[in-house]
């Protein structure tokens, strides 16, 4: 099966360089109202749509409408913006109009009637407000004939060296699509980074070479022709004076207390560990004071490529814009060894085998695959035989 993609707040387009890792996934048409992000969702994605504009404005959701009616999407994914969940938010919930965007990709899925549909978000939307936009979603998807599974999903678990949980909706026409299985091997940020060059506050350019050998198999698969924007921020001299007095893979409580700042987080002014996972990449990650984000031991946060690395993305996935609206594309993103599992998994559930002959036509699937053949081939059927037996129209020539 082929799938052609539509991918609603698309960001950079992490969730599509996933899929399209895997064989039979083309994204045809994004859609994201960032114009630094559709830049880079167009310069990765040659062949796709780009669409850069508000969901809520009517004149881009009848653009959308059309263009995927026009490539014939039987699938959708994307993660309506979702702050006013987030845990470093103020968990605005139910007041916060940012919430209600899963609506409006919902409104999408109701007009193209998609194959199967993908919606990511952080985890807290599963229990906030007392379980209330997860029954919200559930009971939309379901009510649209959709069979649905959801759940929370960790990046570790999928090859990529960061602990980042995030909820999922998978939602298909056909079947249960389940979770993919977990990885055994855990991936660390010296898997992730460590052949990069060892750039100290300010060092470095937008386009450079690499200076050394792959030290590891993940280096080995995400590497390119030339490394971008592994170009370290610079940092104030009180900035640095204070990483200088935290020891390597450290952490701010080897700073003075009157040094701590006002920031409330325990790991802010800390760094990342050379044999472990790192934290959840955010938006902020060139900001020692906003995180774990510090390099293993020297004294600047990690650069954009070391991030990107430890989101997953290949270094032939180039980025465009300002450095804030590129960290900005790089936090928010899904990584894409995570989408590609999910790819992976729908995929060989999703698999259709069809054996003919001049006699018969066996579909190895179930009565709604065998239907969806039907009705695009057009062929007219005066007898159904079902054992089990299944809902299917009484007409001798039905439609769905």
């Amino acid at each position: 099966m082929e799938f052609r993609v539509l991918d609603l707040f698309c960001g950079a387009g992490g969730f599509s360089s996933g899929l399209e890792q895997v064989e039979n996934f083309h994204t045809v048409i994004g859609l994201d109202f960032e114009k630094y992000a559709t830049e880079t969702f167009s310069k990765n994605f040659p062949k796709a749509t780009v669409i850069c504009g508000n969901i809520l404005d009517e004149s881009i959701k009848e653009q959308v409408v059309k263009e995927a009616i026009a490539k014939d999407v039987n699938m959708i994914i994307g993660g309506p913006p979702c702050q006013g969940f987030s845990l470093k938010g103020k968990n605005l919930g139910i007041d916060d109009s940012r919430n209600f965007l899963f609506r409006e990709y919902l409104n999408i899925v109701k007009e193209l009637r998609p194959e199967i549909f993908v919606i990511e978000n952080v985890k807290n939307i599963l229990n906030s407000t007392k379980h209330y936009f997860r029954d919200q979603i559930l009971n939309e998807i379901e009510s649209l004939g959709y069979i649905v599974n959801y759940g929370v999903l960790n990046a570790k678990d999928y090859g990529v060296p960061q602990s980042r949980e995030r909820a999922f909706f998978i939602a298909s026409k056909s079947k249960f699509i389940n979770f993919p299985e977990k990885h055994i091997e855990i991936i660390t940020v010296r898997d992730a980074i460590s052949d990069l060059a060892y750039l100290e506050s300010g060092d470095g350019d937008v386009i450079s070479d690499y200076i050394n050998p792959p030290q590891s198999q993940y280096q080995e698969q995400l590497r390119g022709k030339l490394l971008q924007y592994h170009k370290a921020s610079s940092h104030s001299n009180v900035a640095i004076e204070k990483l200088r007095m935290i020891p390597a893979e450290c952490g701010k409580e080897y700073l003075p207390k009157e040094l701590h700042g006002k920031q409330k987080f325990s790991t802010t002014w800390s760094r990342l560990e050379w044999d472990k996972i790192s934290p959840t990449i955010d938006t902020r990650f060139d900001t020692p004071s906003n995180g774990k984000n510090s390099h293993p031991f020297l004294n600047r946060a990690i650069t954009p490529r070391e991030a990107a690395r430890i989101q997953s993305f290949s270094d032939n996935f180039y980025f465009y814009g300002p450095k804030v609206a590129v960290c900005k594309q790089i936090g928010n993103a899904v990584p894409p060894l995570l989408a590609k599992a999910i790819g992976q998994q729908i995929a060989s559930e999703l698999q259709r085998d069809v054996v003919k002959n001049d006699k018969y036509i066996l579909y190895l699937g179930n009565a709604y695959t065998m239907i969806d053949e039907f009705v695009k081939s057009g062929m007219k059927v005066n007898h159904i035989i079902t054992d089990p037996p299944y809902n299917i129209s009484q007409e001798n020539n039905f439609s769905t």
